[in-house]
């Protein structure tokens, strides 16, 4: 059994963003066993990687990389520092490039992050700071297997149904996990849009601070 570990430092997160996090661990009852124990897999192979002195690299999968990709990039290299995880790296990417969707954007803001749109129009590159001492995640919409993304020894976490489907075998994967969520794009356009959004990232969110807090330190 995986050890469940303190988080360190906290404090140095804007209140907003850690109160946010509060919220999400609080909330683990709220995840199916199913999905618990594709989570422990992916935590197994976290435990693996750094037993061996290896970084855990991390890509998470979407058709777009617009909204679910980037999400499960972001929270799972927030809730690696979280969790004192240091031998992480996430990324993410689609099976095509399009952009960094906004909606997704702001609903990373209302969970707490800072961020800065850094570069781009047609595809902007934004950078989420999250702590005060760490470099802030930068994301972007790209190909799964764009250069900026590693081509083997990782492990892929399909986070759309379609992605899942279209792409059976992912190259240069160690690992690769089903992991799909609902798409808040479903929503664009309707009065629940913006709570689609921040169901979405609230979710992803209360998933990847599971994982890590499964993760031996």
């Amino acid at each position: 059994m995986c050890l469940i570990i303190k988080p360190m430092n906290p404090e140095k997160m804007n209140s907003t963003l850690s109160l946010y996090i509060s919220e999400r661990l609080k909330e683990f009852d709220l995840i199916p066993a199913e999905r618990k124990q594709n989570l422990q897999e992916m935590a197994e192979f976290v435990n693996l990687e750094a037993g061996s002195n290896r970084i855990a690299r991390l890509i998470f999968i979407c058709t777009h990389n617009s909204r679910r990709s980037h999400f499960g990039q972001i929270w799972a290299k927030t809730a690696a520092w979280y969790y004192g995880i240091t031998e992480v790296e996430t990324y993410s990417g689609g099976t095509e490039a399009t952009a960094f969707n906004p909606r997704a954007v702001e609903a990373l803001g209302n969970s707490g992050f800072e961020i800065e749109k850094t570069s781009g129009v047609d595809n902007p590159v934004y950078k989420f700071f999250y702590e005060n001492d760490s470099p802030p995640i930068q994301a972007w919409s790209k190909k799964y297997d764009s250069d900026d993304n590693p081509g083997e020894d990782f492990c892929a976490v399909m986070t759309c149904s379609q992605a899942d489907a279209d792409c059976p075998f992912i190259p240069g994967a160690s690992l690769r996990i089903s992991l799909p969520y609902e798409d808040p794009k479903n929503y664009d356009g309707t009065d629940r849009e913006s709570i689609a959004y921040a169901e979405r990232c609230g979710q992803i969110a209360r998933e990847m601070f599971y994982l890590f807090s499964l993760v031996k330190k």
